[in-house]
């Protein structure tokens, strides 16, 4: 009988290790740090604009979230932004760049053992050296059969990678904690999206699940990942 599922692609940041908390605790010393010139919740709704329309320029990742901050700061102060508090922004973004990995709960036994009966991907976006650093560090490198650090994860993107790394989409697999990035793209393009949510979710990761979709798992933790591979077969 010819196998469903063949290939697993797993996203890194926050489905693996800790990631948008290092973000949320430096976006609360962005505000503290301009407090005399801007409600917080104003200011996250300033730096959450500048991180929209950067993107295409920045794409994802550290280094454009700390050139959105000092945008925001040059905004909300007409300028006037002192010296002081850009070298700030720029300590902070260096001290997230060199964070140590904090791989999240059954993250490594789950990957070791899907990897047992499956081809496993890690499939994971932003910036190509901070990603690297991160995977060397968390120690699951020599188990992923192939490593993606794309711009952006799309249907076309997840058509290409498990075309060249297995069978095709259709019998492909995709986990991650973004619905928006890991789960409704793979799902369009013809394979399963697996939802394991993280503790926080970057408000443009958002997007509505395809409860529609008989591909679409939503499981509490990765504990949960290996029994619905095993009933997939």
């Amino acid at each position: 009988m010819t196998q469903k599922l063949t290939t697993i692609g797993f996203d890194a940041d926050d489905t693996l290790w800790q990631n948008e908390r290092f973000f949320q605790m430096t976006q609360e010393r962005f505000a503290d740090l301009l407090r005399d010139h801007a409600e917080a919740d104003h200011l996250s709704e300033r730096l959450l604009a500048a991180e929209r329309r950067n993107i295409g320029r920045y794409g994802y990742g550290i280094k454009g979230f700390v050139l959105s901050m000092i945008e925001t700061a040059l905004e909300v102060t007409n300028n006037d932004v002192p010296g002081t508090v850009i070298a700030d922004l720029i300590a902070a973004g260096q001290e997230m760049l060199s964070h140590p990995i904090d791989l999240l709960p059954h993250a490594a036994e789950v990957v070791a053992r899907v990897a047992e009966t499956h081809r496993v991907l890690l499939i994971t976006k932003g910036d190509l050296l901070d990603q690297e650093r991160k995977l060397a560090q968390s120690g699951l490198g020599e188990v992923f059969d192939g490593i993606e650090i794309v711009s952006d994860k799309t249907t076309a993107v997840y058509h290409s990678i498990f075309k060249r790394h297995g069978h095709g989409p259709g019998q492909g697999m995709m986990i991650g904690n973004s619905m928006k990035s890991d789960v409704v793209p793979m799902i369009d393009a013809g394979g399963w999206g697996i939802y394991v949510p993280g503790q926080t979710t970057w408000a443009l990761e958002h997007a509505e699940p395809p409860e529609g979709s008989d591909r679409f798992r939503h499981i509490a933790t990765l504990s949960d990942l290996p029994g619905i591979v095993d009933a997939i077969g």
